[in-house]
């Protein structure tokens, strides 16, 4: 749909509240030091924690023989499912020209670019000999699933940042003009990074196209991603791990989480940064139905995941199935499958339920439930080996996290929230340019 263009003294005025409504927030941001503060006094005791498990190994965590990926593991495979979400909003709505994820997108990006950078920090702290990190580039092999993986996920950082970073070039020249009075320091970011902006037409065709370009390269590229990291479980003869769908289960579910993820960024920027003129009531209900839509089709694999080895019943998937379904973790799962999964997507069916204050605590849930399912995805399967557990410690038998464990799990969710309020303080978290473009202000003006 085209949009009308306006009038030089109607784009003069439109562009002018469209600057001071997004660069407000980077100015005024009642209680963000008491909030960074918090977020680095937290990394900090984290940093102690893995200090801790770097000197001592990680026998300080819960994780033995038998249980050897733990928690890192399924806070791994979240991450690189959160990260998703930057693909999806950018490339498959955005190269369908959906419009109305204009004030979304760059939410979207902040969130997949500080995901996917911490997905690769969550392996390094799962690895008891960090310092060989090297030898996956140097030594690595190309019928190991491990570096697929880190090539992926390195690759997609990539793409992330530059997605992230090419429309902030347009928004660095408006804050030069807008707010000389930042520190310093600042004024630097802005000045490397607007690059001689001058607002040319040729110059926002090269960046649309490049845009357009990146946007099509990172799709195959994300579903690499989640699909390689579902192989590294699907390649094994475990019960639970042994089946053909965890590619699109994993990239379904990746679908989910990235979702809930950007409704609660939305809610909490539409109302802290006082943006209900740009996140709308309208952009919560579309995003209601997505995550209606791609919780029907996670919904479909979960059913899959348990009914096709339920129906053939072999031993060990029987063993695993019980302990999921009315045994040791049925409580757990339970909760993530109804919970968390199932009840929010059908309360979102329905068009009074997808306010903002409601979607808000279901897309908590929601996210909630995307990492505890990561969890019994990891940790149940591997406590019903093919061969019995015998002959070792009482503490093999189990797996219940450590302090150290739960530090080092929440410490990488702290850092994604570290990395996207800064990139909240230093640009505005909706694109100026792009909004003023979908207002009909003329570019020339947009210096």
């Amino acid at each position: 749909m085209s949009v009308n263009k306006l009038s030089t003294e109607e784009s003069y005025k439109t562009l002018n509240k469209i600057e001071t409504d997004l660069l407000r927030p980077m100015t005024h941001h009642k209680g963000l030091e008491l909030w960074i503060l918090f977020l680095v006094l937290f990394f900090i005791i984290g940093g102690y924690a893995y200090f801790i498990q770097l000197r001592d190994g990680l026998g300080v965590t819960a994780m033995r023989d038998y249980t050897s990926w733990g928690m890192y593991i399924g806070n791994f495979v979240f991450f690189v499912a959160a990260s998703l979400i930057g693909m999806f909003i950018s490339s498959v709505l955005g190269l369908l020209k959906i419009k109305w994820i204009t004030p979304i997108t760059r939410i979207a990006e902040m969130i997949a670019l500080a995901f996917a950078m911490w997905a690769g920090i969550v392996i390094v702290i799962d690895m008891g000999r960090p310092d060989r990190l090297l030898n996956v580039f140097l030594h690595g092999r190309f019928q190991s699933p491990i570096l697929w993986d880190v090539t992926v996920v390195s690759t997609y950082v990539a793409i992330s940042f530059l997605l992230l970073f090419l429309p902030l070039i347009p928004d660095a020249a408006v804050i030069r003009r807008r707010l000389p009075g930042l520190p310093k320091w600042q004024m630097k970011i802005y000045d490397l990074l607007y690059l001689g902006w001058e607002a040319r037409p040729g110059q926002y065709l090269i960046i649309k196209k490049s845009m357009r370009i990146l946007a099509i390269l990172i799709i195959p590229v994300a579903l690499a991603i989640h699909t390689v990291t579902s192989w590294l479980f699907a390649s094994t003869l475990r019960a639970g791990w042994d089946t053909a769908i965890f590619g699109p289960y994993f990239v379904s579910g990746a679908f989910v989480a990235g979702v809930a993820a950007v409704i609660i960024a939305m809610y909490f920027f539409r109302y802290n940064y006082k943006l209900g003129d740009y996140i709308t009531d309208f952009h919560f209900n579309r995003m209601g139905q997505v995550l209606v839509l791609v919780s029907a089709i996670y919904i479909y694999f979960n059913l899959n995941e348990y009914f096709v080895p339920a129906y053939k019943m072999r031993i060990a998937e029987k063993v695993h199935l019980v302990e999921m379904f009315t045994g040791h973790w049925s409580t757990l799962f339970w909760f993530t499958q109804i919970i968390c999964l199932v009840i929010p997507a059908f309360l979102l069916i329905f068009k009074k339920m997808r306010r903002p204050s409601i979607m808000l605590w279901l897309s908590v849930l929601v996210l909630l439930g995307a990492w505890l399912k990561r969890f019994l995805i990891v940790v149940p399967v591997q406590q019903h080996p093919y061969l019995p557990i015998q002959n070792v410690p009482d503490s093999f038998h189990h797996y219940i996290p450590t302090g150290i464990e739960i530090t080092l799990t929440i410490l990488p969710i702290v850092g994604v929230l570290l990395i996207i309020t800064i990139i909240a303080k230093l640009f505005p978290v909706i694109s100026v340019w792009e909004v003023a473009h979908e207002k009909g202000v003329d570019e020339s003006i947009i210096k």
